[in-house]
């Protein structure tokens, strides 16, 4: 993914129980992993809420186009 790339991200909430659809942006910090316990994690920037995010399990991205000019 590209830096200062933006999308939208949809997973389910453990917390919220139940599926929550973000705005996100691909920095410095986010990063695609695996924890120690062997799950797939999403660290990404979350736009709305101006703070870091880590989505755990099967999550959805969809790009968000436009222009750069």
């Amino acid at each position: 993914m590209e830096l200062n790339k933006q999308f939208t991200i949809t997973y389910y909430s453990n917390k919220d129980k139940k599926h929550i659809t973000r705005r996100g942006k691909w920095t410095e910090l986010s990063r695609e992993w695996v924890s120690k316990g062997g799950e797939k994690l999403f660290t990404y920037y979350d736009i709305t809420n101006e703070g870091y995010r880590t989505a755990k399990g099967q999550y959805t991205l969809i790009a968000v186009g436009g222009s750069n000019a």
